[in-house]
């Protein structure tokens, strides 16, 4: 659903109706005065018509979307948007509707070409470019607010075993089902990302060291009691996972950032597959079992 919000200083705006009709699209008409709080409202479209002061607020803000100008076409202010256009008054519902549309199509195109950039083909999950970009900002927010936060790096054990049994094509299935039961299990919050082959990066917000643990264990549970039974077997094949957690701040007098926190969960990673793998390694209790 795509959202067009008109904000307006007009009692009235003649050609609401005109847009509610378009398919797959929400109107919501806001008073000139809350355009500043354009984020609040999740818009795919903005249309600006007889707003005082708007260009304050443009020459402050980048706009998530497009923008559509009812009235005077200017040009003493560079609009900071994914794409503008001006129609002028009185408004014509025919022209209105080719240069709505037109604009919507730019952010639907932007959007996919995002999401594209940041998801795994394969799983459906977020790629390493997402994680980075979502990882600093949930760093910085746990320093801020003196909060835990918990990454959680899962590696399939014999997972070369697998594609050279049954196939890259049951390599691929094993792969998307332990995905989709991360998926099932997670928060809203929560950033899951396929890290790499057969690694899968969990980051937990507002999350100890301890509730990390005691979610990776139940997932790996889970996963050693999986049914995973390739075409033309009898039998299931015994899936195990290996997993390393760290949480920030893990160390004193460190400036840790997104790479330090990673680094640390792959040393747990590696301690867990050193150690005989179907385990789970806490990168604080490394040093004290050793």
């Amino acid at each position: 659903m795509d959202n067009i919000i008109i904000y307006t200083d007009m009692p009235l705006v003649s050609y609401e109706s005109v847009l509610a009709d378009i398919d797959e699209v929400s109107v919501r008409v806001v008073k000139g005065a809350e355009f500043k709080d354009f984020a609040t409202l999740n818009p795919s479209l903005i249309i600006i018509d007889e707003v005082n002061g708007f260009k304050d607020v443009l020459m402050t803000n980048k706009l998530p979307c497009p923008v559509l100008f009812v009235g005077n076409i200017f040009t003493d202010i560079t609009v900071r948007a994914e794409g503008y256009d001006f129609i002028s008054k009185p408004v014509n519902n025919t022209e209105l509707l080719i240069r709505v549309k037109a604009l919507l199509k730019i952010k639907q195109y932007k959007d996919k070409i995002e999401r594209v950039s940041t998801t795994d083909e394969l799983t459906g999950l977020h790629n390493r470019k997402y994680l980075q970009e979502r990882l600093e900002s949930e760093i910085s927010r746990a320093r801020r607010y003196h909060t835990r936060l918990s990454c959680l790096l899962f590696d399939i054990d014999f997972f070369k075993v697998v594609n050279d049994m049954y196939g890259y094509e049951w390599g691929d299935i094993l792969l998307r089902n332990l995905a989709s039961k991360l998926k099932s299990m997670i928060r809203k919050e929560d950033i899951l990302t396929r890290y790499g082959d057969e690694e899968f990066l969990l980051i937990l917000p507002n999350t100890s060291e301890e509730n990390a643990f005691l979610f990776a264990e139940r997932f790996r549970r889970d996963i050693e009691k999986m049914e995973f039974i390739p075409a033309g077997e009898e039998e299931r094949h015994q899936v195990t996972i290996s997993g390393g957690i760290s949480t920030y701040p893990c160390m004193e007098n460190v400036d840790e950032d997104a790479n330090t926190i990673i680094r640390y969960a792959e040393h747990a990673l590696y301690n867990a597959k050193k150690r005989g793998k179907n385990k789970i390694v806490q990168f604080s209790q490394m040093n004290l079992e050793y």
